[in-house]
C-alpha cells in the first residue's frame, strides 16, 4: 500500500511542479533560481546552507548566486558572526520578481481549483497537513 501510494504521490508532484513551472517559464529566471530566491525570503543564508538546501555542491549554488545578482535580484554581504563566511540576501527587486511569480502560480492553481467539484477541493484542502508533515521530514 505505501509503495503504491509513494509512486503516485511522486508522480502526482512531479506533474504539478512541471506545471508551475511552466507558469513561469517566461520570465528571465529559472524555476531553479526562483526556488533559490524563496529560500532567501527569510533572511540572509550562507552559500554552504543553500547549497546544502537545494541539494547541490557549492560551486553550482555560487554559479546560481551569481546569475541572480547580475540583474540585482541578490546581493552578497557577510556573517556578522565571522567575516570570512560570505551570505547572500534577497534585494527588493528579487522579493518583487519572486512575489510576482508567486502571484501568477496562485492565479493559475485558484483557476484550476475552481474546475475541481466542491468534494475534490475538500479532498486537497483535507490532504494538505499530511503533505506539509511529509515536507518537513
Amino acid at each position: 500500500m505505501e509503495e503504491e501510494l509513494a509512486e503516485s504521490l511522486s508522480r502526482e508532484l512531479r506533474h504539478l511542479v512541471l506545471l508551475l513551472r511552466r507558469v513561469a517559464a517566461s520570465q528571465p529566471v529559472t524555476s531553479q533560481q526562483y526556488a533559490v530566491l524563496g529560500s532567501l525570503e527569510g533572511g540572509p543564508r550562507r552559500m554552504t546552507d543553500l547549497a546544502e538546501e537545494h541539494g547541490v555542491q557549492l560551486p553550482t549554488m555560487t554559479v546560481q548566486i551569481n546569475r541572480l545578482e547580475e540583474p540585482g535580484l541578490v546581493a552578497r554581504g557577510a556573517d556578522p558572526a565571522d567575516a570570512r563566511v560570505r551570505t547572500v540576501e534577497l534585494t527588493s527587486e528579487g522579493r518583487a520578481r519572486l512575489a510576482a511569480v508567486r502571484r501568477a502560480r496562485i492565479a493559475y492553481l485558484r483557476e484550476q481549483l475552481g474546475a475541481l467539484n466542491p468534494d475534490e477541493r475538500d479532498a486537497i484542502a483535507a490532504a494538505l497537513p499530511a503533505l506539509a508533515k511529509l515536507g518537513r521530514a
